[in-house]
């Protein structure tokens, strides 16, 4: 009895463990991003190792077009005066010389009416000198007075020198300055004429304001040549040297590219902002390009080397980059990704890879489809 009991119990016990061996073997555990795909498939696989290339990386930096300051004048008055005439406003295309506004300056009256009373003293001197001289080879006078009648010539010559001078720091012209000694006229107004051809961008004065030397009153500018000037951030400074390609594109123009070379590479980094200002010229004989619009600056950085892939190997699944890394013996993993923008049909790989994996650089996409098919079948 007890015998058989025994064989009972040891028949229950080994029926058991057949049962739970049949549930280990109907339940696999399984990782869904790994694929042993059919021989078919696999045969279409085509598979390449990971390698590095020099990479020379697009850094796209937010801009703007801007005044080549080299073809920009702001303008002033020479002289304290209060404004009596415009004749320029904004937007008005100007040539060098031409007039942009009148003065009326007592100052300017005072030094002209210093001048003439200069140049009549030198005339004065200078007669006296010749008198003098005269005297002097007739005995009638001693050297003394002849040397002293001399001296007071020669610093009448200077003080007129002076006097000029201070005219033309004052702005007015050495032909209206030999006029004004010739017919002695004492003129009241001067004019703030432009120094380069060009456009009015800015006018900074009204009838009847009194204006000092130290004030702009026009800003004129060439814009048949602008800049792009862009901010770099400073972990990217090493990346840009001077000479370097660079598109501009300008959203007000469609985001045109703009192809041009950088001319300048700041020495200084922002404290604030932490950036580098970069620059570039544009040619703008159309007039197409504005100051103040906005633009992207697109700069080609010097080559480094970088781990790459080929676009074709990429996958999207969740909206993120993957790749199917060979694990072997037919089997793949697919492997979560972060890269670059594809360049030349590769693209950077910033994260996810060591660098020594085999990958699925043709028929990925494939590859995915057969992984998804087997996950949503339990298999």
């Amino acid at each position: 009895m007890k015998k058989a009991l025994f064989i009972l119990l040891t028949a229950a016990v080994l029926a058991g463990c057949n049962k739970d061996d049949d549930a280990a073997v109907a339940k696999p555990s399984t990782d869904p991003a790994m694929v042993a795909p059919a021989p078919e498939l696999l045969a279409q696989l085509k598979l390449a190792q990971v390698r590095s290339e020099p990479v020379a990386e697009t850094l796209r930096v937010a801009g703007r077009i801007d005044f080549d300051e080299h073809r920009l004048a702001r303008i002033g008055a020479t002289i304290t005066g209060r404004v009596t005439d415009i004749d320029a406003w904004l937007g008005q295309t100007v040539k060098k010389g031409d007039v942009l506004a009148r003065l009326n300056s007592s100052e300017l009256s005072s030094q002209q009416l210093a001048y003439l009373k200069a140049r009549a003293q030198l005339e004065l001197n200078r007669r006296n000198a010749e008198r003098a001289k005269a005297l002097f080879e007739s005995d009638v006078i001693a050297a003394a007075e002849l040397q002293r009648r001399e001296s007071e010539y020669q610093i009448s010559v200077a003080e007129t020198r002076a006097a000029a001078d201070q005219l033309q720091l004052l702005g007015v012209s050495a032909a209206a300055i030999d006029r004004l000694g010739k017919q002695g006229a004492v003129n009241s107004l001067t004019p703030v004429v432009a120094t380069l051809n060009g456009v009015v961008v800015e006018r900074k004065l009204a009838q009847g304001q009194v204006v000092q030397p130290a004030d702009t009153l026009f800003v004129v500018a060439d814009l048949s040549r602008l800049w792009a000037v862009a901010q770099v951030p400073e972990q990217q400074v090493s990346q840009v040297k001077e000479g370097q390609s660079v598109t501009i594109e300008v959203p007000a123009l469609g985001n045109e590219k703009l192809i041009g070379k950088l001319i300048y590479v700041g020495q200084t980094i922002d404290p604030d902002t932490r950036t580098v200002l970069v620059r570039t010229e544009l040619e703008n004989h159309e007039g197409r390009l504005k100051p103040a619009m906005l633009a992207s600056m697109l700069i080609e950085a010097k080559p480094v080397e970088r781990l790459v892939v080929p676009a074709s190997a990429v996958v999207r699944e969740s909206d993120e980059d993957h790749i199917f890394v060979a694990e072997g013996d037919g089997v793949f993993r697919l492997v979560k990704v972060k890269l670059g923008p594809e360049q030349g049909g590769q693209r950077v790989v910033r994260s996810g890879l060591k660098g020594d994996e085999k990958l699925v650089v043709d028929g990925a996409f494939h590859l995915n489809n057969e992984r998804n098919r087997k996950e949503m079948e339990g298999t």
